[in-house]
């Protein structure tokens, strides 16, 4: 009678849970998903936007079009704001945006208009090495050099990466950085170093090996720094920005710097998803990363992958956006204009 009743109970909860969900499984058929990449075309953020929406589409119910759009603007804070703001909260709008989201939020940034962990976070396509590239035209390539000339380097705009750490280098470690705005992207200020605009420029360490490892291998130019915490098994020969600091509290200063390696290349969606769609479209994207189509398409082009969860990222994301009062304002009296 007990394992009747029992029986007769879930039963009943399933078919009372059941239009819902099937409400919700069918919610992405015949729609369309946008994939919004704040940066332009030819760095690793559009490469892998293009890549999760070119393969994501048949691990969610309905197989419903996935599409990417590029949305260049402030380090991505254009995309950013869009998203947390305006995108529908319906799980048609998905992004992704700079992996400096929370530290952003943290040093109150100027024109940031969201709360990084209020965004529902998808998952992690791969951590990320971002480098700074300097031509071999000037001495600056090495710390000595860096110190005793002024350099020209490309930026994306304020709070962004490619503005934050030359600033901190400058204050930190005495380089002369100078910061060139106004690049919508890392691939255009590659392309400003090979015009002879800009003398540096920051880019990610799979951009480097994928479309400009000849400028290593030629010796046109060198990494000068990677900003990561722990060296990579690739620039064995390359320091980290962490150990370039003399004392504890730069240290500190440049380990939060840098945490933003681990957000890496995400995906995320705006505030306001059900629990329901979060978890159909985490379990899509977990889904996507197994893929052996996807999986070939790394190999092949001998990408850095490391995947994440996106429960696991969201923890990653609040532990930036909560970070050491002090460090943060330190961090914001280097950085603010």
């Amino acid at each position: 009678m007990k394992r009747t009743f029992g029986a007769a109970a879930l039963s009943a909860t399933l078919i009372a849970a059941s239009p819902a969900f099937a409400a919700d499984e069918d919610f992405f058929k015949g729609k369309t998903i946008t994939v919004y990449i704040g940066f332009s075309p030819g760095g690793t953020y559009d490469l892998f936007g293009r890549m999760v929406a070119r393969f994501i589409s048949k691990h969610i119910a309905g197989t419903p079009t996935v599409v990417a759009s590029n949305m260049p603007g402030a380090g991505s804070f254009t995309a950013s704001n869009w998203l947390y703001r305006i995108a529908p909260k319906d799980g048609t709008a998905l992004g992704t945006v700079s992996q400096t989201l929370a530290i952003d939020e943290a040093l109150k940034a100027k024109g940031v208009q969201f709360k990084a962990t209020d965004f529902t976070w998808i998952g992690r396509v791969t951590s990320n090495i971002e480098v700074q590239v300097v031509s071999t035209r000037t001495e600056a390539y090495t710390l000595a050099g860096a110190r005793k000339l002024v350099v020209p380097t490309a930026s994306t705009g304020p709070g962004s990466p490619s503005d934050t750490y030359p600033k901190l280098m400058n204050e930190v470690l005495g380089t002369k950085y100078k910061i060139i705005r106004g690049f919508p992207g890392s691939t255009d200020g590659l392309l400003a170093v090979e015009r002879g605009e800009t003398e540096s420029a920051l880019t990610s360490w799979n951009t480097m090996k994928s479309t400009r490892m000849q400028w290593i291998t030629d010796k046109k130019a060198a990494i000068f720094v990677q900003y990561v915490t722990q060296r990579s098994p690739d620039l064995k020969d390359v320091p980290t920005l962490v150990e370039l600091a003399t004392n504890e509290d730069d240290r500190k200063l440049l380990a939060f710097a840098v945490s933003s390696a681990e957000i890496g290349r995400s995906i995320l969606a705006p505030p306001g998803l059900t629990a329901d769609r979060t978890a159909l479209l985490r379990k899509a994207f977990d889904a996507t990363m197994k893929d052996p189509e996807l999986l070939a398409e790394i190999q092949k082009s001998n990408l850095d992958f490391e995947p994440l969860d996106g429960a696991s990222l969201a923890k990653i994301v609040a532990a930036a956006a909560n970070a050491d009062e002090k460090v943060v304002a330190r961090m914001q009296k280097i950085t603010e204009e």
